[in-house]
This record gives structure tokens, C-alpha cells and sequence, in this order.
């Protein structure tokens, strides 16, 4: 099991900043966080770039643990008017797989949105979608990241 790297507030900060940058100056209809991991980044970044337009989405890949699922289960997702012909700019906290990334992106396509992901970290070697990856990423890292928000005993 890889050594898990632990980030503090500050760091987390400077990882938004870095996405800011690289967002700043596009526009976008509506900001669509992934819970619940790009939930903290999602507001951070809407205070940075003054979005008040802040829809959610809740996608399950686990029925257990250890036990995946191949297909998302979405137990929330903002309704289709709200996506059809929207520009999105969809955050999450990591893209590891990439399944749940992908699988917002594709149901917003679906529809005729036009995402785009913004992700604090992205594992190159360990997504599963080689053709993609996401439009936004602050750091690429192969460690296992825990944020700060997330419920661990160090």
C-alpha cells in the first residue's frame, strides 16, 4: 500500500490558486461540484471567481466495501434544462480512475452541456480513460492524497 501524503489548509489554498489561474478569464453558466470530495474545492473556487451558480451532483461507484459498481448510481444531478446547452465547469477533489469524472462529464454531454472538469490532483497511471483527462488539474501525483477535510486518524 503506497505511504498516504497528508495536506494541510495552506496547501490545499495553494492548489486552488493553481486552478484559478488556469480557469480565470473563461466563463461558465454554472460551477457543478462532485460530492463529496469537490465540494470544499467547488466553493473555494466560487468564492475565488465570484460563481454563485452552484449545482451538485452525487454519484455512488460503491456498494460496500471493497465492492465496486460498473455502472454510477446518481443519487442526485441537477435536472437536464439546467445542463442543456450550458457551459459547466465541473469539480472534484481527485481524478484517480476517472470513473466518476467521466461519468458526470458524459451525462452532461448527453444532454448537450458542454463540461469542463477541474480536479485539485490527477493520477495519470491510474485512470482508466488514456484519451482523457480532465481540462483543469492543479497537480499530477501517483500518492494516495488525504485531504484535510477528509475523516482519518493520522
Amino acid at each position: 500500500m503506497a505511504d498516504k501524503h497528508y495536506l494541510d489548509w495552506s496547501t490545499v489554498t495553494e492548489l486552488v490558486d493553481k486552478l484559478v489561474e488556469q480557469i480565470r478569464g473563461r466563463k461558465y453558466d454554472a460551477l457543478l461540484a462532485i460530492t463529496r470530495g469537490g465540494m470544499i474545492p467547488a466553493c473555494l473556487i466560487s468564492e475565488k471567481l465570484d460563481m454563485r451558480n452552484i449545482l451538485v451532483a452525487s454519484v455512488m461507484f460503491y456498494s460496500g466495501v471493497e465492492k465496486t459498481l460498473e455502472r454510477p448510481i446518481f443519487l442526485q444531478f441537477p435536472a437536464d434544462p439546467y445542463l442543456k446547452g450550458s457551459k459547466l465547469l465541473v469539480v472534484d477533489d481527485i481524478w484517480d480512475s476517472g470513473k466518476t469524472a467521466m461519468a458526470v462529464r458524459e451525462r452532461i454531454i448527453e444532454v448537450n452541456g458542454l463540461p469542463e472538469v477541474a480536479v485539485l490532483h490527477y493520477k495519470p497511471s491510474k485512470s482508466r480513460f488514456l484519451e482523457v483527462r480532465p481540462d483543469f488539474a492543479a497537480a499530477e501525483t501517483d500518492e494516495w492524497i488525504v485531504y484535510p477535510w477528509e475523516p482519518e486518524e493520522r
